[in-house]
């Protein structure tokens, strides 16, 4: 069978898996080329990623300590020499980064926390949320509304009999604005800053200011109506 197949030209299959040799070798090789390859490449990503955390976390911390550094010496009169890392310093900071990018990175996320616990000493805890302009305005302009209402009821104990409009129309007309002004000035000295600009929301103080008139017209017609 094997005589009359070699006869007619074909190669018969063998059985089982080819011999070792060169070609296996060769593959071999390259799958365990290929694979450091992939690890290589895989580290080199990780790499290049923790390098640029490690510089977006320098970029914050040194943006945190900067305004820190000027209060400590503008507020505190701390000494520059006292602010300025000394070398047993600097040498413990070169062993704790020694460790490559990882290292650097903890690092600097470990004085990120610390920025931020000397954040909250200097100025508190954080509020929970922003506080409404309005809101905090009012916190002025109602106090000199309640003057402008505590003057215009005083005025219209003490005013004589028939004279009460009167005393009310000049309050009305005068009082309110006054308060007003004063609320305004006050807001830009309270909050305002150097170069920035405070919303005092007029609408929310004229409507605070102007309550106490129409409370004391309400109290007018009321006394002309039951006199």
């Amino acid at each position: 069978m094997t005589d009359q197949a070699e006869q007619h030209g074909v190669i018969p299959v063998q059985a089982g898996p080819p011999a070792p040799g060169p070609w296996a070798d060769y593959l071999e090789a390259a799958r365990e080329l290929d694979a450091l390859r992939r690890a290589a490449s895989s580290s080199a990503g990780e790499h290049a990623a923790t390098v640029a955390a490690a510089r977006q976390e320098l970029t914050s911390v040194r943006a945190r300590l900067a305004p820190q550094r000027a209060r400590l010496a503008r507020d505190f009169r701390v000494p520059e020499r006292d602010l300025t890392p000394q070398p047993a310093e600097q040498a413990a900071a070169l062993d704790r980064v020694a460790g490559g990018p990882p290292a650097v990175l903890t690092a600097l996320r470990e004085a990120r926390v610390t920025a931020d616990a000397a954040d909250h000493a200097f100025i508190g805890p954080v509020p929970a949320g922003p506080v409404r302009p309005w809101a905090r305005n009012l916190l002025i302009y109602g106090p000199f509304a309640a003057a402008v209402l505590i003057v215009q009821v005083l005025l219209f104990l003490v005013a004589p009999p028939g004279s009460s409009s009167t005393y009310a129309l000049l309050c009305g007309l005068s009082m309110p604005l006054l308060a007003f002004g004063m609320g305004w000035a006050t807001i830009g000295f309270v909050y305002g800053a150097e170069g920035a600009k405070v919303d005092r929301t007029p609408v929310a103080g004229l409507i605070a200011c102007l309550t106490p008139v129409l409370l004391t017209c309400a109290g007018t017609g009321l006394e002309a109506l039951f006199n």
